[in-house]
């Protein structure tokens, strides 16, 4: 079994960033708005503005109350779409309930929408037209993480369980760009053991801790596991790492894994966002 270190990754990929960051002629700004009190919210943001800080950009971080009106964070959206000092705009999810979390998101000028969800983006992704967007924060760094430890995905038969709009769907588009085979189950699969265990490369995120056991995975198959929880004072994926550990190739740690590297795929999306911007305002 060999361990897919995003931590050691992303470390590398941001000695990097910072190199590049530093050759530019302003400084990368990224508008960081975190509406309501979600601990984890919070710790997810603190994450970024310190990842921010260590490669040169400027994190503008907005903390807006719970109760803030939807049309309240439609007006600062639309005054940073205008700021032509903002490069990137990301927008911490989940939104409160009163909020029209789509709207909002499509509220981002598809050119700062560093994190990928703008429709505009999304489209790029499914169509494999990438001259001009982003990727999905979180499926670029599975793939980045991937392409690093030399895992081919063409040709392999990949199984994504969870199919969410930030992770899932994205993820799958990008597989199946890279030439995969994809099945992407979700809660109504009928039968997941009937998928996951002819994956070569199985890919969970959807936030139950212990999910996927031993009796769900191939022999010597790649787990990457995208699931957050807490357990007691401990965080854990999806996947029980420990019951299959023995069975796997490759596996991602929980934490260590996917999540530093979706930290990094944003900074490399703001650094793309602003050196775009100032391609454009030189021509």
């Amino acid at each position: 079994m060999v361990l897919l270190d995003g931590q050691a990754l992303a470390k590398h990929k941001e000695s990097i960033l910072q190199e590049e960051v530093a050759r530019l002629d302003v400084v990368p700004v990224l508008a960081v708005i975190l509406v309501g009190d979600n601990p984890a919210s919070r710790v997810y943001v603190n994450m970024k503005a310190k990842a921010c800080a260590r490669v040169g950009i400027t994190c503008q971080l907005q903390h807006l109350e719970d109760s803030t009106p939807q049309s309240k964070l439609l007006e600062i959206l639309h005054a940073l779409n205008a700021n032509s000092s903002v490069h990137g705009i990301l927008v911490q999810l989940p939104l409160p309930a009163h909020m029209d979390t789509r709207e909002i998101l499509e509220a981002i000028a598809p050119h700062k929408d560093v994190d990928g969800f703008h429709p505009l983006n999304v489209g790029r992704v499914y169509s494999n037209s990438l001259l001009k967007g982003f990727l999905p924060a979180t499926a670029m760094g599975v793939m980045q993480l991937l392409e690093h430890y030399k895992i081919a995905v063409k040709g392999k038969d990949v199984v994504i369980v969870g199919a969410s709009n930030i992770i899932g769907k994205p993820l799958a588009s990008l597989m199946l760009n890279a030439g995969a085979s994809v099945s992407l189950c979700h809660i109504l699969t009928k039968d997941l053991q009937a998928y996951s265990t002819h994956a070569d490369i199985l890919c969970v995120g959807v936030g139950k801790v212990g999910l996927i056991g031993p009796n769900l995975i191939k022999e010597g198959a790649v787990v990457v596991d995208i699931g957050i929880n807490k357990q007691g004072n401990k965080v854990v994926g999806d996947v029980d790492f420990e019951a299959v550990r023995h069975k796997v190739s490759y596996i991602t740690p929980v934490p260590g894994g996917v999540g530093p590297m979706t930290i990094s795929a944003l900074l490399q999306n703001t650094l793309l966002a602003t050196q775009t911007a100032l391609l454009e305002h030189s021509c």
